[in-house]
């Protein structure tokens, strides 16, 4: 099942998910119609599952980052970023609006997701990054946080057309410079410095 799920986001990405029927999934998982409705009730029961299943993935995704041994708060936030980057790169515009005018309630759980599941990330990443003394404890954090979440969330909509000329990665890799920049120590600064020639997105 997980993997019919998988395949049909990988269309949804693709194509977005207005101009594909049911009928094109099934060809294009090389099934009937009948089969694919063994699995799911209807169009939208499809969408729902295929959300679901990305939010699943992502959240392990930065689990996997944010648990990898031998890192610091920078090096954690920096495959976060990198993990995301990969995420929207494989991602159709029209996904999105798609979402957004024909599923809002969907849509709903996806910025949820960004705005409260991310953020909390980010937050423990700023508590962890000043234990270490690679960011400064002078700022609200808060605010912080949700500016971060913000910039991603708006990669998703209009906001973002005039940076549509620059490669993704390219954009992201900006972003995680020009925040570290804004909340680095000492110590930090000279930790990004050293490394982020390293860091490709």
């Amino acid at each position: 099942m997980q993997d019919i799920i998988q395949k049909i986001a990988d269309i949804y990405f693709r194509y977005g998910i207005k101009s594909v029927t049911m009928d094109d999934l099934a060809r294009e998982l090389g099934i009937s119609k009948k089969t694919l409705y063994l699995h799911f009730n209807d169009k939208k029961d499809v969408v729902i599952k295929v959300i679901d299943h990305i939010i699943k993935a992502q959240k392990c995704g930065i689990s996997d980052a944010l648990n990898k041994p031998g890192t610091n708060a920078i090096d954690k936030l920096m495959m976060m970023t990198h993990f995301f980057a990969e995420h929207l790169k494989n991602s159709n515009a029209s996904l999105t609006y798609d979402l957004q005018k024909y599923y809002p309630d969907v849509w709903d759980e996806v910025i949820e997701f960004k705005r409260e599941e991310v953020y909390r990330h980010i937050i423990d990443n700023i508590e962890t990054g000043i234990r270490e003394g690679l960011y400064n404890d002078d700022m609200n954090y808060e605010i912080i946080a949700r500016a971060y979440v913000s910039r991603m969330e708006m990669y998703q909509t209009d906001l973002w057309q005039p940076l549509d000329k620059y490669p993704l990665p390219e954009v992201f890799h900006t972003l995680f410079i020009y925040h570290i920049r804004g909340i680095a120590s000492k110590k930090g600064m000279n930790y990004l410095e050293k490394n982020m020639v390293n860091w490709k997105f």
